[in-house]
This record gives C-alpha cells, structure tokens and sequence, in this order.
C-alpha cells in the first residue's frame, strides 16, 4: 500500500471529496439497511394478527429519548395506529416508505460516486502531467536507453490502471467497510446467534479468495511490459514504413508483432483468469453460507423454544444477501489494487529518476552574449565511456568554428555541452568567463539556436512550427524569419499558406523544405550563437544550395558552431578543427590546413574533391 499513498498524494487535498464521500456514503448505507429492514414489520403486517403485547407497548407515543429504540417504537405507533384504524393506509405508508428508503439510498449513492469521480480524475490530470514534466526534464541520455513505447505505455496504460486503482483503494477504504458494518449491525440486532454462526462460516471463502489473487501482480507487470513493446515496434513500423517495404521487410516486421501480440495475449488471458475467478469464487461461496444460513435460521425459526420469527429469519436473509455485494466489491477492488501495484511500481520507477542536469539554488541570468565560449580541458564519458578528451578551443563572438571527423568522434557531444544537454565530466565550458552551469539553463538556451541533421517538425501549422514556444508570436516577424531562410516562397504556394498543417514530422513538405522551415524556427529565435549539425547531409544538391543560402543568411554576424561532413560548406570557417577517438588532432583554417602535406583535413579533401 506505500505506493498507494505515494500515488494518492497528487489526488491533494483529501478533504474535498474524502469528507463529503464518506458522509454521502454513510446516508447512502443508512437507507440501504433500513430499506431491508422495513421487510419486517412489512411481513408483520400481512401475516400476523395484533396481539395484547402490541396493543399495550404501541398504543401510545413513546416519550422522547436519544436511542434507536424511541425510533423503532415511534416507527410500530404509526403503523399500530394505521393498522387499527384503516389497514389499507399502514400498506400505503410502509409501501411510500420502502420507496423512499430506496431513492435516498441512490442519490446519496450517486452524490458519494461524484465525489470519487472527481478525485479519480483530479489524480490522473496531475499524475500525468506530472510524469511527462519528469519526462520533459530528464537528461538526453535517458532516451538513449529507454523504448518510447514504454514511454507511452506509463504515461497512458499504467495512468489508466492507476486511476480505476484508486478509486477501487477508495471505495474499500471509505465506503465497502462501512457497508458491512451497516448490514452486521442489523443482522445483529436481528438475530445475535445467528450473527455469530454467520461470522464462523465467512473467513472459508476469504482464504481461498488470497489464493486466486496472489499471482496478479506479476502477471499485471508483463501485461504492461508488453504493452511498451508492442507500441515501440507499433512507432517504429510507422516511421520506418518506406525503409520496411523497400527491404521486403513487412513479413518480418508483421512476424515479430504477431509474436509481442501473442505474449501480450496469453499473459493478459491469465491476469482475465485470475480477476475474473475471484468475485465468481467470492460469490459461490456467499451462496454457500446463504445456504448454511438458511439451514441453520431455519431451524431456528421451527424451534418453539426461539425467539426468532420467521418475517425478522426473512429479513435476515435478505440483508444478508446485500452483504455478498460490498464483500464482492472488496475483491475486486483487492484483485485490481495486486494488478494495479505492478503499474504504480513502474510509474513510481520513472518519478523517482535522478533529473542529473538542474539549475543550481543561486544560478545567473545570462543576459547576453558579449566575448567568447571557451572549452577548457574538457573531457566527458557516458555509462564508464569515454567520449571526450581534454578538448580545448575558444570561440569568440562574431566567429565560426567547424568540428571535422567520422561518426562517433564526439563532435555533436561538443554541441550539447554548450546549452547542457550533457554535462563536462571534467574541465569547464564558459561564456564570457562563467562556466555554463552557474547559468541558468532557460537563459543559456534562449542565447542559442540549433539545426540539425535530422529535423523535427510538428503536427502543427507552419505558423506555429516556426514560432515554436512563442504562442504570442506576430506575423510580420514570422514571415521575416521565412524570408531569411528562402521559406516564405513555397510557404505562400501551400494551400493555407503560414496556416497549412504540415502534418506529423512535416510529411507534407519535402526534405529542403521541412529544413527550411527549421532553419526559419532558428532564425526566428534570433539567437547570438548558433549551431549547426550536419544541416546540409541529408539533402540532394538542389535542395542543399537552397538551404545553405539559408544558412548563410542565418550565420551572418553570428557566433556559430557547424558539424559538417561536406567540407565545401565549411571553407569559410575561421577555424576548423580536426577530430579523431574524441580528441582534437589538427585545428587551423581552410587554406592553413590544405598547405600542409601531412594534413589529415587534407587527405580528407582530396578525398570529397574525388568522390564528388
């Protein structure tokens, strides 16, 4: 139960819906009981004649007092008197009253069940929102490792178990209980030994009820890690759809659904078995005891020597009937808290990961950007890896340095220094002589804009794709940014223009346009220092020189940081450095490098003149 009060916390405060559902809930119960009890004196009523010992005690108006009895001997007065007077009216009365008994019983039902709905939904809202602002705020590593689909799955099928979770923990709390006591009190007052006899019977079924649900909790767990892996192969298929049908790939990729489906399916079909065995285990076995009960009352009620009689034997059997109902309740609601533990455990496994990279209590605004970006002996591993070692190099305002290298050799982990995306292992990366992690991190990255290699759009209007973040945003300054990144033109050849929804990722456009409209994104921002990665890698030739034109209206007067593998886009740079196994082997600019014969940039460019 801890993570069900670690979870319940976001349902804060309690007092807006415990308090008014447990008073409901008491109403409710008060009516429910009284509604059976009024068999009683109902079957009274039809089948017994009036007696001296009636006569004598009802005849007249109990005098007032504070007790339960002043109630009942009030209650016979008025049907003694409707009795003896005009029989047909003491039906009338206990009839209304039985009706009466019954509405009050389902509205204060139905105002107890608001109460809880609002808390249940009060609890998913902050619950997920909550999970994904711990999504959002996670260091770019985590993401490395972890399955979106996973991702998916906590934030919608574990919220959701979550949710009828806690209404189930709420109702077994504050209303099932009280219920059952309601009914055990009448029972008892009805008949105390066959209350007792009762309560010996009842714990058979609850032992065998611990046993079917024992294993619910580990077969909820692989229900939901299927889940995750099924909506990963689900997003993976979606967005790699060209890449499948090109390789002839779709019977493999169906297979390995069909495979995650089948798991899915038979590990679901055990947690149905077990869920659904328990209330049919629970209510054979009320059946059971109804059956001892009747054996039992029975005889109790043809043995002269008992004082039960048969109308308070029915009534008996009649609420008790209404106990099979909250203690079914109880099972269910015990059955979905095992199957929901699993889902609270892996939502309380992503609540609880460390955020690695916070601002500091005291961070600084970083106002502007005035002389210079300078790595000093930085070196940085991932997971025991090293990426980096000892890099050092300044960038000052106004210049351009390129990083050079094969894949895998740390130059876009260069890049995500700056704004912290990751963090120096050792050494520092400052900004006009402050190491970046006194900032704080909302004030570096608005100093900054990116475009990379691969480019993320929204399912959203152009409009909105280019003015991200910035719902405010006016018109006129959208339309310049678009206009610097030679976007404005097919923007205006689109159907609604700057309000044309591009569709997920941007499908709509082409690839020189979707990076257009990154680079218009970037523009927009109007960042004093600018990175670019691999911005042009993807392209073919046409759309590259459209888009680097872009780029070079973008860099202009900028501070820019450019990861390139084509070296004809970085010649202007003011210094290019050469990297290799995470290291800085060789730095100077284009025509400094190309004058050396043992340059390695120089080999590299014989190499691009030749392959193109």
């Amino acid at each position: 139960m801890k993570i069900y009060k670690r979870l319940m916390v976001y349902a804060r405060p309690y007092g807006k819906f415990i308090i008014p559902f447990f008073i409901f809930t008491l109403i409710s119960v008060f009516f429910n009981v009284f509604q059976f009890a009024l068999i009683i004196p109902l079957l009274n009523f039809l089948f017994d004649p009036i007696n001296t010992a009636d006569a004598v005690k009802y005849e007249m108006m109990p005098a007032f007092r504070l007790s339960p009895n002043y109630f009942k001997d009030s209650f016979y007065h008025l049907i003694y008197y409707f009795k003896t007077t005009n029989p047909i009216h003491a039906l009338y009365f206990l009839a209304a009253m039985i009706v009466v008994a019954v509405v009050l019983t389902n509205l204060f039902r139905f105002l107890a069940q608001r109460c809880l709905l609002n808390a249940r939904t009060l609890l998913v809202k902050r619950l997920r929102e909550t999970l994904f602002e711990k999504i959002n705020h996670l260091h770019l590593g985590y993401f490395t490792k972890e399955h979106k689909g996973d991702l998916l799955s906590r934030l919608n099928g574990d919220v959701y178990a979550i949710e009828s979770v806690a209404a189930s923990s709420i109702e077994v709390v504050f209303k099932e209980p009280y219920m059952l006591i309601g009914y055990f009190v009448a029972l008892f007052l009805i008949s105390a030994k066959l209350m007792l006899f009762t309560l010996v019977i009842i714990p058979i079924s609850a032992v065998g009820i611990a046993a079917v649900t024992k294993k619910l909790k580990k077969e909820a767990k692989d229900v939901q890690a299927s889940m995750g892996r099924m909506l990963t192969l689900m997003d993976e298929t979606l967005l790699g759809m060209r890449i499948i049908r090109s390789f002839n790939a779709t019977p493999f990729v169906i297979d390995r659904f069909s495979e995650e489906n089948d798991f899915y399916r038979k590990a679901s079909l055990e947690g149905f078995k077990r869920r659904e065995l328990a209330p049919a285990f629970s209510e054979a076995s009320g059946v059971f005891v109804v059956a001892c009960i009747l054996v039992y009352g029975g005889s109790l009620v043809l043995n002269s020597q008992s004082n039960l009689q048969a109308s308070s034997f029915i009534a008996f059997i009649a609420i008790f009937s209404q106990v099979i109902r909250p203690a079914k309740a109880i099972v269910v609601a015990l059955t979905n808290i095992q199957q929901g533990q699993a889902a609270g455990e892996r939502i309380i496994e992503l609540l609880d990961k460390p955020v690695e990279i916070q601002d500091k209590p005291n961070a600084r605004f970083l106002d502007g950007f005035h002389r210079d970006i300078v790595f000093n002996n930085v070196s940085f591993q991932y997971a025991d890896k090293p990426v980096l070692k000892n890099i050092n190099f300044r960038l000052a305002k106004g210049k351009k340095i390129a990083l050079v290298g094969p894949s895998g050799v740390g130059k876009s982990t260069i890049a995500d220094l700056i704004p912290r995306f990751y963090e120096a292992t050792k050494g520092s990366v400052s900004i006009d002589g402050v190491d970046v992690r006194e900032f704080t991190m909302e004030s570096l990255r608005q100093q900054m804009s990116f475009v990379t290699q691969e480019i993320i759009l929204f399912n959203d209007t152009i409009f909105n794709n280019i003015a991200l973040g910035k719902p405010d945003a006016r018109m006129e300054d959208v339309i310049e940014a678009a206009k610097i990144a030679n976007a404005h033109a097919f923007i205006m050849e689109t159907e609604d223009g700057y309000q044309t929804n591009i569709g997920d990722r941007g499908i709509r456009l082409s690839g020189g346009q979707r990076q257009r409209l990154s680079i218009a994104r970037a523009v927009f921002k109007k960042p004093s220092i600018l990175i670019l990665d691999e911005a042009t890698s993807a392209l073919d030739i046409e759309s590259e020189k459209s888009v680097q034109d872009a780029l070079d209206n973008l860099m202009e007067g900028r501070t820019t940081l450019v990861i390139a593998h084509r070296l004809s886009t970085i010649k202007e740079a003011d210094e290019i450095l050469i990297m290799e196994g995470g290291e800085i082997i060789e730095r100077g600019n284009h025509f400094d490098l190309l004058s050396n014969k043992d340059s390695i940039y120089r080999r590299l460019n014989t190499m691009h003149e030749v392959l193109q």
